[in-house]
């Protein structure tokens, strides 16, 4: 049995506690040796009667680590007497930082802790909770290497950092009121606030109705009591757009339905925004005018103080950037921007590295993945090459690979104007730094007009890389599933083969070979993209007949703009073609007098699916067709149908309206199942995987979901990794990685 060796451990092991928990281990034991951070690896050497027992555990690790491999060799070196934590030192990058995660309820104990050291402060953390990814600059995961290196430790967190037998021992975050990051309140021009707890005057501030900026982990937010929500929506100009909010745990079941596994992500150490649905459809309008609302629990030790002043349940909680913009990092930054917006500004002086957004999901789903998920790592053998894939345009991230593992980055946002492709720039740049990777591909979208695109042909071109362009939808497939399968890609649009617009596409294949084998009706798109603003032009575009054109009329639409479309459609001047499911779902709203314009992303097909909720669903006869080898769901059809129960309903009749939207949807997916099952049955496949955003739609998703495993297909769909765009990059990366593999 042995007895000595040399212990390597690869994964995440840097952030995690990991060599806290060695030592505990080795005390337990009675194993002597040392314990050393190297990169992304540890390195202990050790010797004991129990060094069996001593690696089993090890093997085990803290809590928050993900261990990869443990590796046991001989070793010649003198091993001292006792246990030791030895400084860093650099070596491989295998492994990852973890994400930035909530406060653990040991420190929201100390917090409330009458007389104790963390009493009232913000910043409290330890081993096994607080920030990691928003703090780092580089590993190996030291505090001299995070924003934290500004606060040296007093004598009491230093005896804290270096007592094995605390849990803040070697927490590089460890901080106290004495020593660590302080919270200040200012107004608009600058001024602090004279007052001895800006916390708990934030609090009386939003109790009166004033909204502020507040500096949280990854960025700043926007917030304020419910009552003061109509005023920030006014401020901000997104009237329409719902809020995430912040609520108190035991008012949260008054407002909300919350299943089990809700609850279990709202308590996690992730603690994300959790899409659910209102108790009432039609309360709390002012935060959401759908029939769901995004709800969190506070998750740092700011928000456990903000919540225990205040008076209110709940605070609206959003992200203060303009929407597909990065976050607000920086006090001075916030200043010039939010002057107007907000009325005072609650910040700290730590500073921001790494922005992070609030993650968000519903159903179990990722729709936004950020804080306490990303940088997400996945193992996966791709081969030898490092590749980078820099995502699509609209809820972009970056996805690098690299020695068997894949590396998302956190939400970046819309790289649709230069500050965000700046941050896209930046964000690629610090996943590199952090993982030593030298690129040999770079993966992008097939879309030539992208930002995201022109990005990678600049590196490319700057270092001599290899290009490989995958088609959107593939992504999403790729994403999903390696394995053979028929794939339903449904989402808003992507840039197809043939140059039109997809988004509502059927493969048949394994990565990176899917043949597009089904597709909704291709349909003008009015305008372009004009149609995806007005949903009225998508809906002259499905249906053009003078039907539409009355309809649109007794609306108040100018015989200008009418002519115009109809001029646009009958001769195809400045229209673009498309099988879109979003397209058709904001088309299907625009004939329910449910949404004219688009506000905010998804707007349309949000509030159809509002609409629908409660409403009966009727089966409509559908229609199919094929062009070019390809089986084709028609979705004027649909349309045609549609229209014609909305001329027998009464007028104003809101049943009418709910039954007719739960209808449309639940016949659209009635087609799109079909396709995918009869081009499962035709190719033999067993596995049909669904993804794209519309798949957030939960009526939507298990309806196509079901008719799947109704008909004896099994029915894959991605739990982690978003369905929407948030799961493209990665995809890229899985599909260039497959390319690479077919020229061996």
């Amino acid at each position: 049995m042995r007895k000595t060796g040399r212990i390597t451990v690869c994964g995440i092991v840097q952030g995690v506690g990991f060599r806290p928990f060695v030592y505990a281990q080795a005390v337990r034991l009675k194993i002597a040796g040392t314990v050393q951070n190297l990169g992304s690896e540890v390195e202990i050497f050790a010797r004991g009667d129990k060094f069996e027992e001593f690696v089993a555990a090890v093997t085990r690790g803290p809590p928050l680590s993900r261990i990869d491999s443990v590796t046991v060799t001989d070793t010649q070196k003198t091993i001292p007497d006792g246990f030791f934590i030895v400084p860093s030192a650099t070596g491989s990058f295998s492994g990852m930082i973890p994400p930035d995660i909530a406060c653990c309820d040991a420190c929201i104990s100390d917090i409330f802790n009458k007389g104790g050291r963390y009493e009232h402060y913000w910043a409290t953390s330890c081993v096994n909770c607080g920030p990691r990814y928003s703090i780092i600059n580089e590993i190996p995961y030291d505090r001299q290497r995070t924003s934290m290196e500004e606060f040296p430790m007093c004598p009491a967190c230093a005896e804290e950092y270096n007592d094995p037998h605390s849990r803040r021992h070697h927490a590089q975050t460890i901080a106290c009121p004495t020593c660590g990051p302080k919270i200040e309140l200012f107004d608009t021009e600058g001024r602090q606030a004279d007052c001895c707890d800006p916390v708990k005057e934030a609090a009386v501030l939003l109790d009166a109705g004033k909204i502020l900026a507040v500096r949280g982990v990854g960025g700043f937010h926007l917030v304020c009591i419910e009552s003061s929500a109509g005023e920030l929506k006014r401020r901000l100009g997104r009237i329409e757009q719902p809020f995430a909010i912040m609520v108190r745990p035991d008012y949260l079941e008054q407002m909300a339905v919350v299943t089990e596994q809700d609850k279990e992500l709202l308590n996690s150490p992730v603690h994300p925004i959790v899409v659910l649905t209102k108790r009432d459809p039609t309360a709390h309008e002012t935060i959401s005018n759908v029939h769901t609302i995004g709800c969190m629990l506070p998750y740092t030790g700011l928000h456990h103080l903000l919540f225990s002043y205040l008076r209110h349940p709940l605070l609206i909680m959003t992200s203060a950037n303009m929407p597909g913009y990065p976050m607000i990092t920086g006090i001075d930054i916030a200043m010039a921007k939010l002057n107007r917006d907000v009325d005072f500004f609650l910040t700290h002086n730590r500073m921001i590295v790494n922005r992070c957004d609030d993650s968000v999901m519903r159903d179990g789903y990722i729709i936004r993945l950020s804080r306490g998920i990303a940088p997400k790592r996945t193992a996966i053998d791709l081969g030898k090459h490092c590749i980078l894939a820099v995502g699509p345009e609209l809820n972009s991230n970056a996805t690098i690979y690299r020695n068997g593992f894949a590396v998302t980055s956190p939400h970046v946002g819309n790289v649709r104007n230069p500050a965000t492709l700046e941050y896209l720039q930046e964000t690629v740049r610090n996943l590199q730094r952090v993982l030593g990777a030298k690129f040999d591909v770079i993966a992008h979208d097939l879309h030539p007009q992208f930002l995201s695109t022109r990005f990678a042909r600049e590196l490319a071109a700057e270092h001599s890389l290899e290009l490989i362009p995958v088609q959107h939808h593939r992504a999403h497939i790729a994403a999903a599933t390696m394995e053979p399968c028929i794939g339903i890609a449904i989402d808003g649009v992507g840039y197809g083969d043939d140059g039109t617009v997809w988004g509502g596409e059927i493969f048949s294949g394994a990565v990176p070979d899917f043949r597009r084998v089904a597709h909704l009706e291709p349909v003008p798109m009015p305008g372009g993209d004009l149609a995806t603003r007005f949903p009225e032009r998508m809906l002259y575009g499905i249906l053009p007949d003078d039907r539409i054109l009355s309809l649109l009329a007794g609306r108040g639409v100018s015989d200008i703009e009418l002519g115009v479309m109809r001029k646009q459609v009958s001769t195809g001047f400045n229209v673009t073609r498309t099988s879109s499911t979003g397209r058709v779902l904001d088309a299907a709203a625009a004939l329910l007098g449910i949404c004219r314009e688009k506000t905010y992303d998804g707007e349309p097909a949000m509030k159809l699916e509002a609409a629908a909720y409660g409403g009966h669903a009727e089966q409509w006869e559908l229609v199919y067709g094929n062009h070019a080898g390809c089986d084709i769901l028609s979705t004027r059809s649909l349309m045609e149908t549609a229209l014609a129960r909305m001329q027998v309903a009464p007028k104003g009749d809101l049943r009418a309206v709910r039954d007719i939207a739960a209808s449309f949807q639940y016949n659209l997916c009635r087609g799109i199942a079909a396709l995918a099952i009869q081009a499962a049955e035709l190719d033999g496949m067993q596995k049909v995987a669904i993804s794209g955003g519309v798949a957030f739609n939960h009526a939507i998703r298990e309806t196509i979901k079901n008719e799947i495993t109704k008909a004896g297909f099994d029915c894959v769909i991605n739990a982690g990794y978003p369905l929407g765009d948030g799961c493209v990059s990665y995809g890229q990366c899985v599909y260039a990685g497959k390319v690479l593999g077919t020229r061996k």
